[in-house]
């Protein structure tokens, strides 16, 4: 299974010329000042995203950080893919406020996610990449309040995205 998640990225990769941005990349994109890692680390239900073939099929898709020791966060994915539980973990190391560059199991090149909005109780993120080719709301349970939902919307759309090719991501499988 996780062979599988790392040659779907992988594949995406090799493809990104014809992989859309979401977001106009004229708008400048902006990340939390004050992030907190340590407070960021646990486990995030995907509520929406923006839709990636390395994501395709998943449901209950949610993200686990764990805050180590060395200043690094470990990363595990997880969703049901067409129904088959799959994993794909790494790390994610703090490159600036609210920047981490994420490095997963199999998949060659580190990532640039950029936490652009987290609310002052660490119950709801907003996730983007400054190439707008994917973003993500993320919450600590599976459930958003409407009220959060919108103000992450509001932040995907304040930093160029175009919120109109946003899905809600099936929450089957989440807990």
């Amino acid at each position: 299974m996780r062979r599988t998640l790392a040659l779907v990225a992988l594949a995406v990769m090799a493809g990104c010329a014809a992989f859309p941005s979401y977001r106009d990349r004229d708008v400048p994109m902006t990340s939390m000042a004050v992030f907190d890692p340590v407070r960021y680390a646990g486990t995030w239900y995907e509520i929406a995203s923006f839709p990636t073939p390395f994501q395709a099929g998943c449901t209950g898709t949610r993200a686990t950080y764990g805050a180590d020791a060395d200043g690094t966060l470990s990363v595990r994915n997880t969703c049901l893919r067409n129904g088959t539980p799959t994993t794909i973990e790494g790390t994610a190391r703090v490159t600036g406020p609210g920047r981490l560059k994420v490095r997963l199991d199999g998949v060659p090149v580190a990532a640039d996610y950029w936490v652009l909005w987290v609310d002052e109780s660490y119950r709801t993120a907003v996730v983007g990449v400054p190439s707008g080719r994917a973003g993500w709301i993320l919450n600590r349970t599976p459930d958003i309040p409407e009220d959060r939902y919108r103000a992450a919307l509001s932040v995907l759309e304040f930093n160029g995205y175009d919120i109109g090719r946003l899905q809600r991501t099936a929450t089957e499988g989440a807990e």
